[in-house]
């Protein structure tokens, strides 16, 4: 395919990037495409995994000989340091490429400096070209990297009248299989979750990724995280039944904030540490509460049922909110149809990233 433009090559690498999600954390997610000097694409490559070859390498690798003089289009500014794998900068200098076109400058301060190496060598750079698509797809790495704790989206499942559970206790299930597949497919994009210990003493859950149908573990499995400040998860609980990471995070153990109980701040700064990129918070409603009433929360995702159940415990308690005007004013982005379910995706207003 020839004459290629630099526009539809980094609409092709930022849909390569996303093969990465959920297995590359926690680097980012990354695609590339090489074109030779005449336009034809020579070289694609995504980062697959954190310690294997980056996107610019194994695109580089395809292209050989064909990438000098070319032009090399990446979704993320190329790294500029030695880690597990060389610097992508100098592997781009070596290769011969005449120019770089770069949608979104790496904000990690350990691997930043690509461009301006690149520029030191002769090479053509250009930045900003389909910024915003790129920026989306890495959103989660992006975000923690710029502020230092992780991502986090809420997911909840709820009757349309907002019920997550009947008056009984029962909830097992507001939603259909589908839904259910779909929330383990997110699982499985992220590498924490987090359930609160009320959660867990009410319903048992797994907190794992798996496929429904078979039960199988899906071959990453999150950091399973129980928020519970006075240790009271029990020790046969199914957290703990080895099927993957669980870190029970006590108040003694992270620091409690004003009310006693886990200081949400702080465990999210202690997750980013232990390098958690993107968390799905789970459960339960007052935890939720807690994460929205202090402006934690990055993204919802909400799975709504086609059932009224009128009574019954709420998907969401004390979220800070005593007036309409304090209403937490969310944007709709996206709304599909899973099974007989719809799926809700909204972003918080005025949380810009960074």
């Amino acid at each position: 395919m020839a004459g290629v433009s630099v526009d539809d090559a980094m609409r092709r690498a930022v849909t390569l990037a996303a093969r990465g999600l959920g297995t590359t954390s926690p680097n980012p997610v990354v695609g590339c495409v090489l074109l030779d000097p005449d336009g034809t694409v020579v070289g694609e490559g995504f980062h697959a995994y954190a310690g294997g070859p980056h996107a610019e390498i194994v695109a580089l690798a395809q292209a050989g000989e064909r990438a000098r003089g070319g032009t090399a289009v990446v979704t993320l500014e190329p790294c500029d340091h030695t880690g597990r794998t060389g610097p992508c900068s100098l592997a781009l200098v070596q290769a011969g490429v005449a120019r770089v076109v770069i949608a979104v400058p790496d904000p990690n301060p350990v691997a930043t400096g690509g461009a301006a190496t690149l520029r030191a060598a002769g090479i053509q750079v250009e930045l900003g070209v389909r910024a915003q698509e790129a920026e989306t797809g890495n959103i989660a790495w992006l975000t923690a990297m710029r502020r230092g704790w992780p991502y986090v989206i809420w997911k909840f499942a709820a009757t349309l009248d907002g019920r997550s559970a009947a008056a009984d206790g029962t909830s097992m299930w507001i939603t259909s299989e589908a839904a259910r597949i779909d929330v383990h497919a997110l699982r499985g994009t992220v590498d924490a979750v987090l359930a609160g210990v009320g959660t867990v003493l009410a319903d048992d859950p797994r907190l794992t990724a798996r496929n429904l149908r078979d039960g199988t573990l899906a071959i990453r499995q999150p950091l399973r995280v129980v928020v519970d400040s006075s240790g009271r998860t029990p020790a046969g609980a199914r957290v703990h039944d080895g099927a993957a990471r669980t870190w029970v995070a006590t108040a003694a153990e992270v620091g409690a904030g004003p009310d006693g109980r886990v200081d949400l701040p702080a465990l999210l700064a202690e997750l980013h540490h232990r390098g958690v990129r993107a968390a799905l918070l789970e459960g339960g409603p007052r935890l939720a509460g807690a994460f929205l009433a202090a402006g934690l929360v990055d993204k919802v995702v909400g799975y709504v049922a086609p059932k009224l159940l009128g009574a019954g415990r709420t998907a969401l308690v004390d979220a800070g909110v005593t007036t309409i005007a304090d209403a937490i004013d969310l944007e709709i982005t996206d709304v599909t149809q899973i099974g007989p379910d719809l799926r809700i995706t909204a972003l918080p207003r005025n949380r810009g990233i960074g």
